[in-house]
């Protein structure tokens, strides 16, 4: 599986960006998420979404972030809303397939105050 992540960018503080990730190489994908690292941190959930549409979010994006996927399309999305200084980071898309764990390339995201 391959995961190809795209949408990142540089926005003022309050705008939004939306990132997308499309994983080829198999269908049946199960869990897709998106992770940030921060400088100098490890790598951090951010959202995640199961197969049948189950949601999970870091406490501090809950209601400024919305992930969704297209599974015919085997796409993950990120919208991001209401951005903040504090969301600058590294954003990486990941999959789980039959218990194998895909990870896409980082895509920069800078929000400047």
């Amino acid at each position: 599986v391959q995961l190809q992540a795209s949408g990142g960018g540089a926005v003022q503080a309050g705008g939004s960006l939306r990132l997308s990730c499309a994983a080829s190489g198999s269908s049946r994908i199960n869990t897709m998420a998106w992770y940030r690292r921060f400088p100098g941190k490890q790598r951090e959930l951010v959202a995640a979404i199961t197969r049948g549409g189950v949601t999970d979010y870091e406490d501090s994006v809950k209601g400024r972030f919305t992930i969704s996927r297209d599974n015919a399309k085997n796409t993950v999305y990120l919208q991001m809303t209401s951005l903040k200084p504090e969301d600058t980071a590294v954003y990486y898309c990941y999959c789980d397939w039959f218990r194998q764990e895909f990870w896409g390339q980082g895509t920069l995201v800078t929000v400047s105050s």
